[in-house]
């Protein structure tokens, strides 16, 4: 699958704003992860505002604890959050393995608190962000 100059290597996940790609852009030869809102959600002018608001909320932040968005891509009636693509075990990755000693769980919530804070006060004019998504085990050692 192509989407501009993204061309998609692999699914990474879905949920239920849209389904996360990894793809490569083949003008600056880097990967990136792919957001892109499925047809029927698009469709919807109310979950396409939603998805744009979550565009702007995401670029206003920078913080090394959250993906960097490169921007928006819309080609052929798609469109797609371009992000940086971070590798990594995801939370839900984690605790296939079990539950998290209280030890890593302190490790994890202490590396955030610049994040955290930078996303509670932008979010608190009513956006919404949900790709505060780096690897847990970033870093933890």
């Amino acid at each position: 699958m192509r989407l501009g100059v993204y061309e998609v290597t692999a699914s990474l996940g879905a949920g239920g704003m849209g389904e996360v790609y990894r793809a490569t852009d083949s003008r600056l030869k880097r990967d990136v992860a792919l957001k892109v809102l499925p047809a029927d959600v698009a469709g919807n002018p109310n979950r396409l505002t939603r998805f744009r608001r979550e565009a702007e909320l995401l670029a206003s932040l920078n913080h090394p604890h959250i993906a960097h968005v490169y921007g928006l891509e819309e080609s052929g009636g798609t469109i797609a959050l371009v992000m940086e693509l971070v590798d990594g075990e995801d939370l839900s990755q984690r605790l296939t393995r079990g539950p998290i000693p209280i030890d890593e769980a302190l490790r994890i919530h202490l590396r955030h608190p610049g994040a955290r804070a930078d996303l509670r006060r932008r979010t608190a004019t009513g956006a919404r962000g949900r790709q505060v998504r780096r690897p847990i085990a970033d870093g933890l050692t």
